[in-house]
């Protein structure tokens, strides 16, 4: 039988493997904005799973409690497991978490956190509820938080067939003059993304409205 979640010791599973001279690097990539414990991405992915092969998630009446207190953690490596940790109830999490979810997504915001949570769980809540959740996500798109803007372009990444064509058009119009390089960025991958299972929308959509140089590049990269 597996032991009650222990958020300490999931917290020090971590510790235990950090890594001074590997951290340094990793700072740097992510432009010094956030200490790193030095765990690399396979490093990481046997710590969660060597400690829930022990560990039961956190009780549903603390899960999110639970989620928040690892992810305020300094360390980078702690917002990844938070993610992680959320990922487990992918399947349950419902709409009324999404204010939750926004939280983490302002907090502590960098690409590499937002496009961990937007195209996949925020992704998987919205397509289970597409009139309520794209109303959020409409009003996501209208936000003056850049990193709410990108999550509202990304949570269609992965619904290919499924796709909103016209949500698709509506948020990506709502940017396309944006200077933000990110939002220039998510707009390209998104196109790009769709275009391998709609290349005509794609090469439609490109040639009839104005994108900036860099979201034409990465939307027509693959065509």
């Amino acid at each position: 039988m597996k032991k009650l979640w222990d958020r300490e010791q999931y917290i020090a599973s971590f510790h235990q493997m950090k890594n001074k001279d590997k951290a340094i690097p990793m700072e740097a990539y992510m432009k010094n904005m956030f200490p790193f414990l030095g765990i690399k991405s396979p490093e990481r992915k046997e710590i969660v799973k060597e400690y829930f092969s022990a560990y039961q998630l956190p009780v549903e009446d603390v899960f999110l409690e639970e989620i928040l207190a690892i992810y305020q953690l300094p360390e980078r490596e702690f917002q990844y497991a938070a993610i992680t940790l959320l990922s487990k109830k992918i399947k349950t999490l419902q709409i009324n978490d999404l204010p939750f979810i926004e939280k983490l997504i302002i907090e502590k915001s960098w690409w590499d956190s937002v496009d961990s949570i937007a195209p996949t769980i925020v992704g998987s809540i919205v397509k289970r509820n597409r009139a309520e959740g794209e109303e959020i996500m409409k009003q996501w798109s209208s936000s003056e938080n850049m990193w709410l803007n990108r999550s509202a372009i990304l949570h269609q990444l992965k619904y290919k067939k499924d796709t909103n064509e016209d949500l698709l058009k509506e948020i990506i119009l709502r940017h396309n003059q944006s200077p933000e390089f990110f939002i220039q960025k998510s707009i390209g991958w998104l196109l790009r993304e769709y275009a391998k299972t709609n290349p005509e929308f794609v090469k439609g959509f490109v040639l009839t409205h104005d994108l900036k140089p860099l979201s034409k590049r990465e939307a027509l990269k693959n065509l």
